[in-house]
């Protein structure tokens, strides 16, 4: 071998071995704290993402109670729409009824007034042709009836007058 050959060859040697001594001191000491490190922050990303997937379910979980409570509202305003459509129709027929009952009671009434009002004409003109009557028998007989005989046919009128 030569002397050139022989010098890089321990070159070589010398750099190998300081290369191996220095990957002993690396693993020694830089290769654990490093290896810590990453596996520190895999460990702290995968929290992270657990983290964010929790919170994902949990939004999911709201907004899932949020829409079921929205249809709950919903649905009660429909009710209570519909407890007052239908408590309107009630007191509409309550206040038809109520009409309806007065405008039989206006109508009675009116006809009992009628009635009266036909019973007092008849009582008037019972009268009024009782004092005719009385009138025209006097002109024709010209002669002065007796009170008896004024009675008599007084109630002889009043008694066919009433047959009529």
């Amino acid at each position: 071998m030569n002397p050139e050959t022989l010098k890089t060859l321990s070159q070589i040697l010398t750099q190998l071995v300081a290369f191996l001594i220095f990957l002993a001191i690396m693993k020694k000491y830089a290769w654990g704290p490093i290896l810590r490190l990453l596996d520190e922050r895999r460990e702290r990303i995968a929290g992270e993402f657990q983290r964010i997937e929790s919170t994902k379910a949990e939004t999911e979980r709201l907004r899932a109670e949020y829409e079921a409570r929205l249809r709950t509202i919903e649905q009660e305003a429909r009710e209570r729409i519909q407890e007052a459509v239908s408590e309107g129709r009630r007191v509409a027929q309550e206040i038809r009824e109520k009409a309806h009952s007065e405008a039989r009671a206006i109508t009675a009434k009116a006809k009992a007034n009628i009635e009266l009002e036909i019973e007092k004409a008849r009582v008037q003109l019972k009268e009024d042709m009782i004092r005719m009557t009385m009138a025209a028998l006097e002109r024709v007989l010209r002669e002065t009836v007796s009170r008896e005989q004024h009675d008599r046919l007084i109630a002889q009128f009043i008694e066919r007058a009433g047959k009529n």
